[in-house]
């Protein structure tokens, strides 16, 4: 950037040098950064929410005996519709008000209906979470899992080349059993595979209302450090099945831009409030995540389909803009607070005052780095 501060600047161009701008000038550049990060976001969020989102609505599994949400009376099957008067169409909304819960420490009441068509409002105690459990997967020990589904062990697509391809099994074979212990239903057609790597295994099928044997032996793959068995098959896919589980988002252009920036805007706030709790020490540093995190979950984003990294992208992006406008020197909120000190009194503060900011804004990005790679490695190491 032109600035004489940086290095020389030519008497022709020093009228555009960026230290001799009036102070209103130097913030609506400094505020330009940021705002982008803002605005990137609102354009992810809207174009997204114009082409369509399909996510999982918010119906729940059986809560664990004990857990909150098994106390509150949550029972297999039951949907939320709202959270504290919220109202939620998807997991992801009901998860995003759970945790506005738990950070003002507060129950949440969930309105539910079932299958019966039959509402109720639960309340489920949010004060078993602790501050470091944010950072995990918070709503199971709530006890609000997503309903998993159990259809029947019907074979929908098989992978060239695979064990199932070489053992001769065909789209629309049912299993029935492996190794003469009975099969009801996908789920555990999936765990007594993955848990037999290079174990020769008898499935019976039914094909086409005949029974038949047919002998195969799973492929030992790594699955998260762990060997499991995969023998290259899919389920059917169940039309009615995905009707009742997915939902699909979409709105039109003013509606989409209008929930954009609102998501971006309750973004923003929540992550202030998450720094503003780790600051007073109400919320653990564990929760600051690094460059390592990062592309962990920007590949895990990739893997799910573009809607999903285009959210990630957003996230960070307006991570990125709240981070800036925290006024620590060296940063862009810094800058803006030097500037509101010398809207106030008149002047510039002085080269001295501003180099000590200066250090000390690097001293405390350095301390935050090192944090985040701590947490990083930490996160690696245990899984």
């Amino acid at each position: 950037m032109l600035d004489e501060r940086e290095g020389p600047v030519e008497a022709a161009e020093a009228h555009r040098a960026f230290n001799r701008q009036s102070v209103g000038r130097r913030t609506l550049i400094v505020l330009a950064g940021p705002c982008a990060n803002l605005l990137l976001a609102v354009f992810l969020y809207a174009g997204l929410f114009m082409y369509g989102v399909e996510e999982l609505r918010p119906i729940l599994a059986q809560p664990a005996a004990g857990s909150p949400a098994e106390q509150a009376g949550v029972a297999a099957g039951d949907m939320v519709r709202s959270v504290s008067g919220n109202s939620v169409t998807t997991l992801q909304d009901m998860r995003w008000q759970l945790m506005q819960n738990i950070l003002d420490r507060q129950p949440a009441v969930l309105e539910t209906i079932n299958d019966r068509g039959e509402i109720s409002f639960r309340n489920v105690a949010t004060a078993t979470i602790s501050s470091e459990q944010l950072d995990s997967d918070f709503s199971r020990t709530l006890g609000l899992v997503p309903y998993q589904p159990n259809p029947a062990a019907i074979v929908g697509s098989i992978a060239e080349g695979s064990p199932a391809a070489l053992a001769g099994i065909q789209v629309n074979d049912q299993v029935l059993a492996i190794d003469g212990q009975p099969i009801p239903g996908w789920n555990e057609f999936v765990k007594l595979v993955r848990a037999s790597p290079g174990k020769r295994l008898v499935i019976s099928l039914l094909r086409a209302g005949q029974k038949l044997e047919l002998a195969m032996t799973p492929q030992a793959v790594e699955d998260k450090g762990t060997t499991v068995g995969r023998i290259g098959i899919g389920a059917r896919d169940d039309p009615q099945l995905r009707a009742k589980l997915l939902v699909m988002v979409r709105l039109g252009p003013l509606s989409a831009v209008a929930r954009a920036w609102r998501q971006t805007w309750e973004t923003a706030e929540f992550t202030l409030r998450m720094i503003g709790r780790m600051v007073i020490g109400e919320l653990s540093w564990r929760n600051i995540s690094g460059p390592v995190t990062i592309a962990d979950y920007a590949g895990q984003s990739a893997h799910l389909g573009l809607d999903h990294y285009f959210k990630f992208l957003a996230l960070i992006s307006i991570s990125l803009g709240v981070l800036n406008l925290l006024p620590i020197p060296i940063l862009d909120g810094g800058h803006l607070l030097y500037y509101l000190f010398e809207a106030i009194k008149g002047d510039a503060l002085p080269e001295r005052a501003m180099e000590i900011g200066q250090q000390i804004g690097l001293g405390l990005l350095v301390l935050l780095m090192a944090i985040a790679f701590f947490n990083d490695i930490n996160r690696l190491v245990s899984g």
